[in-house]
């Protein structure tokens, strides 16, 4: 099928403009973080003070009068102009693929730049899933999202990768190679691209996890950056909840990938350094889960842990598909 250069060039368009959205996403995000949670201690406070008014008069409530609405933080407004942005974004991240894939007639990664767009977008809707869910529960308990702290810090990586792949790894719109003819790379490659942005996303938390933990066991320093993180349990917690549910997919990556070796190579395994690190990738995961569930292993062990797990996966993305040939070496570079 020939290449349809129009939506190629808007594929192209839609990438540029998804990755200008995300930066100043970030920046939102990061300004929210450099104010801090005032809000939320504001209302805290004014909520105390109503609560042990004792009996003043003037605390008392006018029969009839309809207090005014609330008006939010401005640190808050930030924060959901953040997530706005975040969310047109990933819109704009999801039409450059689709349109890619139109362009083709296949599915959009089939290269480095294909697959590396797919994992942040990947990471980005993770993020948006978990901030929802959280926001509701926050609604509930009128209470501000503590997880959007993450924001800023997510979309870092996820902005440095972008550009990555649409500069040093970029590849025109064509069609796949034969080695990539096949239906498993909808199955194999869409559950290594979900698992990998979703990992990406619980390996920053393990992160800022770290670094929350050093601020709260000594409060004199990291005050700046470690004070205005979620909690420790939060990010903890999340962490672990991304890692343990994404753990069966990328389980279900390698042993579809095998499948597919076999019917294309005529062996299951032959220990090719793409096969190697992926497996290898998953016993980390695998130990971090089971450290997870250790007594004396929680906590800031099982998080440096995961964050071992999310260097051999970049390990794996960059220099095993870059830099080391084998019969994985067909980045398109």
């Amino acid at each position: 099928m020939p290449v349809n250069e129009t939506l190629s060039t808007y594929s192209d368009m839609a990438y540029a403009t998804s990755v200008v959205v995300y930066i100043l996403a970030m920046l939102l995000y990061f300004a929210e973080f450099s104010r801090g949670r005032v809000g939320a201690v504001e209302r805290n406070r004014e909520a105390a003070l109503v609560g042990g008014g004792g009996g003043d008069a003037t605390s008392a409530p006018v029969v009839g009068h309809v207090p005014a609405p609330e008006k939010r933080p401005f640190s808050e407004r930030l924060g959901g102009m953040a997530v706005a942005m975040t969310l047109l974004g990933a819109v704009v991240h999801f039409a450059s693929l689709l349109l890619r894939g139109l362009a083709t007639g296949r599915v959009p990664w089939g290269n480095m730049y294909e697959f590396g767009s797919a994992i942040c977008l990947a990471a980005v809707v993770a993020w948006l899933v978990v901030l929802y869910r959280q926001t509701r529960t926050a609604r509930r308990a009128a209470t501000s999202p503590q997880l959007r702290g993450l924001g800023g810090f997510l979309m870092l990586p996820v902005i440095l990768l972008l550009f990555l792949s649409g500069t040093v790894l970029y590849a025109q719109a064509a069609p796949l190679i034969p080695a990539l003819q096949s239906y498993w790379i909808v199955i194999h490659v869409a559950a290594a691209i979900i698992a990998s942005g979703v990992l990406l996303f619980a390996g920053v938390a393990s992160l800022l996890y770290l670094v929350r933990c050093r601020y709260e066991n000594n409060p004199l320093k990291m005050t700046k950056v470690g004070s205005r993180l979620p909690t420790s349990q939060a990010l903890d917690r999340v962490a672990y909840r991304a890692t343990v549910i994404i753990f069966p997919v990328w389980t279900f990556a390698i042993v579809a990938g095998a499948i597919w070796a076999e019917a294309a190579w005529g062996r299951f395994w032959g220990w090719d350094p793409k096969e190697t690190c992926s497996f290898i990738a998953w016993v980390v995961y695998a130990a971090y889960l089971h450290a997870r569930a250790t007594a004396g292993w929680r906590g800031v062990r099982a998080a440096w842990i995961n964050i071992l797990g999310l260097a051999v996966m970049i390990f794996n993305l960059f220099f095993i598909n870059i830099v080391v040939a084998g019969l994985h070496s067909y980045a398109g570079l």
